[in-house]
């Protein structure tokens, strides 16, 4: 006598190998699509790298000059930025193949949000590096230079440490980007009110000046270089919150309690 729950079984675990082998391809073509990205850019390797450097080149003492304190350094350095770019430029193909392997299990007002919310948060990062790179970079190897001058001290890094810095400073300020993303997402959510957002003001203040702390140099310019955009980032998250999310409608329930103490 057969199992009748066989065949259910049988199904769920065919569907279930359907899903690893489209993820699977999904990841392939995300691959790919980097590996054509960056062996398109990998010839201009070391002009990537300078430009890159360029921020700290311009504030270096004159004839002052980057260190290589590793053998192969000098090779393998400018090829993780040039991979690290390839991975920014054909990151909407990489989202595009996440989205369309999640796709088909969203509700149709769920797929509706998440075009809009991949693309202005891709741009949002865009912006928070293009702010690093050409406000807080250059800022923050002036205050240095100028920190180092009165030691005698001879400013100079080694590629892979400044690989390191710029590295954790693009992701910082991109993450710090996405904060009006974060506050629309969870006013949307129900998870916080816009009023509670405004309650809660003070301590995401309190908040980015630690996280600027520990992120940023020690200084305190290059703390409220980070700070500030943050708290302006919150703010400006609120309002975008005010205005896109709409209220729920009214039932006469909510009206008939309303009424009930106001006479109260």
């Amino acid at each position: 006598m057969s199992d009748p729950k066989q065949p259910q079984s049988e199904g769920t675990e065919e569907t279930f190998i359907s899903h690893l082998v489209e993820l699977r391809d999904r990841i392939i073509r995300a691959g790919l699509a980097v590996i054509v990205v960056f062996v398109s850019l990998v010839y201009w390797a070391p002009d990537i790298f300078r430009l890159l450097a360029r921020p700290l080149m311009m504030n270096l003492p004159k004839d002052g000059k980057m260190i290589v304190t590793d053998v192969t350094g000098s090779f393998f350095v400018p090829m993780k930025v040039t991979m690290l770019v390839a991975f920014v430029i054909a990151l909407p193909i990489v989202l595009y193949q996440i989205w369309a392997f999640v796709a088909p299990g969203l509700y149709q007002h769920e797929k509706r949000l998440v075009g809009p919310l991949v693309g202005s948060s891709y741009t949002l990062f865009l912006c928070g590096m293009a702010f690093a790179y050409f406000l807080v970079f250059p800022t923050i190897f002036r205050v240095m230079a100028h920190y180092n001058a009165p030691l005698g001290a001879e400013m100079t890094t080694d590629i892979d440490n400044y690989l390191s810095f710029v590295m954790t400073m693009f992701l910082a300020f991109g993450v710090t980007f996405e904060v009006p993303i974060i506050v629309v997402l969870l006013v949307r959510t129900g998870l916080l009110s816009v009023n509670k957002l405004k309650e809660i003001r003070p301590y995401v203040i309190v908040g980015a000046f630690v996280i600027a702390a520990v992120v940023t140099p020690p200084d305190v310019f290059s703390q409220l270089i980070l700070a500030i955009p943050l708290i302006v980032l919150y703010e400006a998250g609120i309002i975008a919150a005010r205005l896109l999310v709409r209220k729920p409608p009214q039932t006469d329930a909510d009206k008939e309690n309303k009424e009930g103490s106001a006479v109260g």
